[in-house]
């Protein structure tokens, strides 16, 4: 996998300076044996502070096949995603239409036992399953990876890994133990490419045919109280004439959701004009991943994906304690108390400032900002959840008298939920 500094500009890892809205994007192209693009490598310079930082988790697929418009960034080409094996399990991938998108996937270090090689081979089938095909690196050639060959649509053999001697029985043993197409990386002579094509490689990726480009595009985020009222709706299974009205209501977020679902990574043979047909075609349920996920996308240049997650977990814990003991109503209300707990971090901005244009009901913000009302005692448990204090989450518990196996079965299912992004009707 090769990458190179921007040249544009940009600041290292991020957009240009001020322009909190751009997403910065590079590609490389990876060519066939005439050197016509076969697809391109996706890199995101968006939201790392080290330029030099391949994209490896699923929040860029799907930042690039939702916010940033994918024909401007791979036309109808394949795209190949750095996936970290932990990414594999998020709720992202349930967005993405998989004919076009490969996955590249890491081997494990020398210290991975057979145990955890084995143990990846059901995920694998699983998402096989589902359609998306998979490039590993040339360890899957190693011994204790032949669990891992059947899975492997390509094979990518790193040229500056091994001497050029080897390159032939290297080629010679992947083409006899697997059905993958090979992708010479790193390709940096002509030398290098003749010789890798001469024995039947049929894809090139490197410097010798061209360096990561730069594609920078404006992302156009709709307001997180819209996306709140959505997930609400979807939760209470409106009908779609509902759930279409508030969409027309917030222009940003019919434009996101029209590019998301056109994107050619969805898969459409033909072009979705209405936010009603896009509502049908999605489903309930894909709604609600792809407005939760948009909810908790973290900004460029802001934290880890993981504060989005913690806030998703906390919002589903706090609905699932408040169920026990709150009508319907006030679930729904301490979800989205515990959805926004994160809101300043995930925003970089005071928490006042980043409440201050959005609607909430009172006691939602009372909460959230002051710790008092209905909901307090619903918040403050959660968080105990998350510390090692036995103490603050025994006091915490008995508050609202619940028992340790109420609360722990409903964190359980609150972290399951928040995994998958599953079905809010459950």
């Amino acid at each position: 996998m090769t990458t190179t500094a921007p040249q544009d500009g940009t600041r290292p890892g991020g957009a240009a300076s001020g322009d909190e809205s751009a997403v910065v994007i590079a590609r490389q192209a990876i060519v066939d044996e005439q050197g016509a693009v076969y697809g391109y490598e996706l890199f995101d310079r968006s939201t790392r502070e080290d330029a030099h930082t391949a994209a490896s988790d699923a929040a860029l697929l799907f930042n690039a096949l939702s916010y940033a418009g994918t024909e401007a960034l791979v036309g109808r080409k394949t795209v190949f995603i750095n996936c970290t094996h932990e990414s594999l399990a998020g709720g992202h991938l349930e967005l993405i239409h998989p004919d076009k998108v490969v996955l590249e996937i890491p081997t494990f270090g020398e210290g991975a036992t057979a145990g955890q090689i084995e143990a990846r081979t059901s995920v694998f089938a699983d998402l096989r399953q589902r359609g998306f095909r998979f490039a590993f690196d040339q360890q899957v050639l190693r011994r204790a990876y032949a669990s891992w060959l059947p899975h492997a649509a390509f094979i990518k053999l790193d040229m500056t890994a091994f001497q050029p001697e080897l390159a032939e029985p290297l080629v010679r043993f992947a083409r006899t133990h697997s059905q993958a197409t090979l992708v010479a990386e790193k390709v940096e002579t002509a030398e290098q490419f003749e010789h890798m094509r001469s024995l039947g490689v049929k894809l090139f990726q490197g410097y010798w045919f061209t360096r990561p480009d730069l594609v920078k595009t404006r992302t156009v985020r709709p307001a997180e109280a819209t996306i709140i009222q959505l997930i609400n709706l979807v939760r209470r299974n409106a009908d779609s004439a509902e759930i279409e009205e508030l969409l027309k209501r917030d222009p940003t977020l019919s434009f996101n959701l029209l590019r998301f679902i056109n994107s050619s990574g969805f898969g459409l043979s033909c072009e979705i004009t209405s936010c009603r047909h896009a509502v049908m075609i999605l489903g309930l349920k894909k709604l609600f991943r792809w407005a939760a996920l948009l909810l908790t996308a973290v900004r460029a240049g802001g934290p880890a994906p993981a504060v989005g997650t913690t806030a998703v977990v906390r919002g589903r814990l706090m609905e699932l304690l408040a169920a026990e003991l709150l009508p319907q109503e006030e679930a729904d209300n301490a979800f989205v108390v515990g959805v926004f707990s994160l809101l300043d971090t995930m925003l970089g901005v005071p928490l006042d400032q980043a409440l201050e244009s959005i609607a909430l009901p009172q006691p939602v913000l009372d909460a959230r900002l002051h710790r008092k009302g209905p909901f307090a005692p619903f918040l403050e448990l959660t968080l105990a959840c998350e510390s090692e204090d036995d103490e603050a989450f025994a006091r915490a518990a008995n508050a609202l008298h619940l028992s340790n196996r109420q609360v722990n079965w409903a964190h359980l299912q609150a972290l399951a939920w928040a995994e998958t992004l599953g079905d809010p009707a459950q």
